[in-house]
């Protein structure tokens, strides 16, 4: 029998991303407030919210093994959070055009009410100098308004991108590598293959 794997997320992406792996897994999100805290840096803030979430919901269905995220796009010390309205995207992206931001991610795996491993990810990301037409075209769209920073890697907001240095699925919610690796360690998935241990 597969262990029971829960993601706390009702992220379409993360669910692609992990679904990418092979692994059997049920949604269950955790809906907490997200809001930083006074001077807190992103990644403690990534990496506490990846916890909330993945112990919220590891309490509620104990015999679960709950895969907690969170990502965050910080610039100038700043995290931007999703914008909350047209105008808000438009100023995010204004900020990032011909800038270097950085994304992170808190990743945390929990069980029985208790975290077993919790860890963020960083990813440096360069935006090309945007006119001011494709920023509103691109605002248009609608992709900004529930991303992150404003913009989604994975769609038409890839077109903004100059360079990523590190992981393009950590950018998008779910970093592939060390999840894979998260998931090895505790004996969830076989080393040599996408495959659930006890299937």
């Amino acid at each position: 029998m597969s262990p029971r794997v829960v993601l706390a997320s009702a992220s379409p992406r993360r669910r692609e991303l992990l679904a990418s792996l092979g692994i059997p897994f049920e949604v269950v999100p955790a809906n907490i407030v997200e809001s930083p805290l006074p001077r807190e840096a992103a990644d403690t803030y990534v990496l506490r919210l990846a916890s909330t979430k993945a112990l919220v919901v590891a309490q509620k269905i104990p015999d679960a093994w709950v895969l907690g995220f969170d990502t965050e796009v910080e610039l100038d010390g700043q995290i931007l959070g999703k914008p909350l309205t047209a105008a808000h995207a438009l100023s995010m992206l204004q900020g990032l055009s011909a800038r270097e931001h950085r994304v992170y991610t808190g990743v945390c795996l929990a069980s029985n009410a208790r975290i077993l491993d919790a860890f963020a990810v960083q990813s440096r990301v360069t935006f090309k100098a945007l006119s001011q037409d494709v920023i509103r075209r691109y605002v248009a769209s609608g992709e900004p308004l529930d991303k992150a920073g404003g913009y989604g890697a994975q769609g038409e907001g890839r077109r903004l991108v100059e360079r990523i240095e590190g992981s393009l699925s950590n950018v998008i919610g779910l970093p592939l590598d060390e999840v894979t690796a998260l998931l090895q360690r505790h004996g969830l998935l076989r080393p040599s293959s996408s495959s659930v241990l006890g299937e």
